[in-house]
């Protein structure tokens, strides 16, 4: 299976291609803003350097969140875009999930994303249940974590610095080939490319209505 992950919640432009028999080629520049204008042509230069056409791809994964609302709507928009267009299978990829894949050897491990505002969302992955992810304030954290069976257990994300646990190394945006894993392990269906915003979007159309 010929899958390509795109990566475009934080400050990094990320693309990454995996075929059988190859090493992966992974694309990470750091570029801050602008993603709508680099996302295409990295895309397209992958797929040429390795000799592939876009309609030789079987699944594209894409990052859907949490993380920057403007970047995620670009590589959510895009990755259907493609696979429309290359008949592909496209699967949405939780930043949460994925760190939590790059850190699969250890459980229970918490997954914080800093949500600003002095907010957190958290989700927390065993070995043989994972919670739904939560968002709460630094002063709900403490409660909430009193009420976890987390013995042993260690914080990743970029968050971390704002628990109290032993943290792993931040990680401030999904890992690229935890992200192609997961391309290849999940069912489209079962995880459909949908953002997953912090939280609700602060603009509005008139009425109220959001945006």
């Amino acid at each position: 299976m010929i899958c390509l992950a795109i990566e475009t919640t934080g400050t990094v432009c990320a693309v990454g291609l995996r075929r059988p028999g190859f090493e992966d080629l992974i694309e990470a520049p750091e570029i801050g803003r602008g993603h709508a204008e680099k996302l295409a042509p990295m895309v397209d230069a992958l797929l040429s350097g390795a000799g592939i056409q876009a309609s030789q791809i079987d699944r594209i994964g894409v990052a859907i969140g949490p993380g920057s609302f403007a970047g995620t709507r670009v590589g959510v928009a895009f990755a259907r875009g493609l696979a429309l267009a290359c008949h592909a299978g496209v699967v949405g990829l939780s930043n949460l999930a994925a760190i939590a894949h790059e850190h699969q050897t250890v459980r229970p491990l918490v997954v914080a994303h800093d949500a600003r505002r002095d907010e957190l969302i958290l989700q927390i992955f065993r070995e043989t249940e994972t919670t739904d992810p939560i968002r709460l304030t630094v002063d709900e954290i403490p409660a909430w974590l009193g009420h976890q069976d987390l013995a042993g257990a260690r914080v990743a994300g970029s968050g971390s610095s704002m628990l109290a646990l032993p943290s792993l190394p931040r990680a401030d945006h999904p890992d690229m080939t935890a992200l192609l894993d997961l391309t290849m392990a999940l069912d489209p269906t079962e995880h459909p490319a949908s953002p997953f915003y912090a939280r609700p979007p602060d603009a509005k159309l008139p009425g109220g209505v959001d945006v």
